[in-house]
């Protein structure tokens, strides 16, 4: 199980909280399969660039933004879910969510993303 852990730690802090583009493709590569497919409230995209783009396109839009774990990864049989915060350094977070995956052949498959609203 801790492999499911260690994707899902991934996903947030080595994907989606990575600036740097070449550091964020090598760890698209070694977390999701190469037909992942990603949805969201803004809908679903399919393979490792457009998650990338995904990617990218959120963190220009919060240049001064970052992701935070609220919380452990919690595992089910082949599914894994991490709460997190996001906003600035320091601050209280701007939108709170979480994850939620499906992993197959120790890689991600499924991944989706709930925003908590209060």
């Amino acid at each position: 199980m801790a492999e499911i852990a260690e994707l899902m730690q991934a996903n947030l802090m080595a994907v989606f909280n990575e600036r740097d583009a070449e550091r964020r493709r090598a760890a698209i590569a070694r977390t999701y399969r190469p037909d992942v497919r990603f949805s969201d409230p803004e809908g679903t995209v399919v393979g490792h660039d457009a998650v990338d783009a995904k990617v990218q396109k959120l963190l220009d839009e919060a240049p001064d933004f970052g992701f935070t774990p609220a919380g452990p990864v919690r595992i089910v049989q082949d599914l894994g879910h991490l709460a997190w915060n996001f906003g600035p350094e320091g601050q209280p977070p701007v939108v709170r969510g979480m994850d939620v995956a499906l992993v197959q052949d120790g890689l991600i498959a499924r991944l989706y993303t709930l925003l908590l609203t209060e």
